[in-house]
């Protein structure tokens, strides 16, 4: 079954229909987005909180990445946007923290996942993240 795309920011309380954004919601696909430069469809997980923050977070995102990977995998993601069929998928990780010693193993673990079924897998840190935002709160993108 084809995961949500919802546009809200996590921490936000949601609008009727619409589930929250992020690493503890499993359910919803965060973000699709094609990226004009490279021609890639990025899927983004968003992580508003620091490492660390709540004992299951690594867990969190195991579910995370694994509903990301199945939704790719089992071919929702080109029957939800027949538009990016056949183009190259990159699952991206933008977080307000760096990872540390004890997210990366874990983190490496998905990239070489990832790679071994042809998507890419990358990890951001993002300073503010202004596109996490719902466009009814403003800034949006």
């Amino acid at each position: 079954m084809p995961l949500p795309i919802v546009d809200q920011a996590p921490g936000e309380s949601p609008e009727p229909g619409y589930e929250r954004r992020g690493v503890a919601n499993p359910r919803i696909i965060d973000l699709v987005a094609a990226d004009p430069e490279t021609g890639e469809v990025v899927l983004k997980i968003f992580e508003p909180r620091p490492w660390g923050a709540v004992d299951r977070q690594l867990h969190q995102l195991e579910d995370k990445l694994n509903a990301y990977f199945g939704y790719v995998l089992d071919g929702f993601l080109a029957e939800q946007y027949p538009q990016y069929r056949d183009r190259p998928v990159r699952i991206l990780l933008e977080c307000v923290a760096e990872p540390g010693d004890g997210e990366r193993p874990f983190l490496e673990a998905a990239a070489s996942f990832a790679e071994t079924h042809g998507l890419g897998f990358g990890v951001e840190t993002v300073a503010e993240p202004r596109h996490w935002r719902a466009p009814w709160e403003g800034g949006g993108e």
